[in-house]
């Protein structure tokens, strides 16, 4: 299954152009609490199942971990379960050189 990408630069510009993105942040609570991209929202990897209502098929998500594969597996189960317009961030936050939110 092909899954789209996206580079972390690309993100970073694409916000500083002030696009509307939806960033989804699927890394565990102490992951995010180095930081996570001030736009995205924090829903656990193992927690997307339960959240499949959050996600509405007309909107394209980006899905961020910590290096490029978590996120990867959550778009290909998104795909496989109706949500198309899915994209993943590769290389993760090890390769993100923006702005950075607290959890804390």
């Amino acid at each position: 299954m092909e899954i789209r990408t996206i580079t972390p630069d690309e993100v970073k510009s694409k916000l500083e152009n002030d696009e509307s993105l939806y960033l989804v942040d699927v890394r565990e609570d102490e992951e995010v609490e180095e930081g996570m991209i001030p736009e995205a929202v924090h829903i656990r990897m193992g927690e997307i199942p339960e959240h499949l209502d959050f996600f509405e098929k007309e909107n394209e998500y980006i899905f961020i971990c910590k290096s490029g594969g978590r996120s990867h597996r959550v778009c290909e189960y998104l795909v496989a379960n109706g949500i198309p317009n899915v994209v993943n961030m590769t290389g993760g936050m090890l390769a993100w050189t923006g702005e950075l939110k607290s959890k804390k």
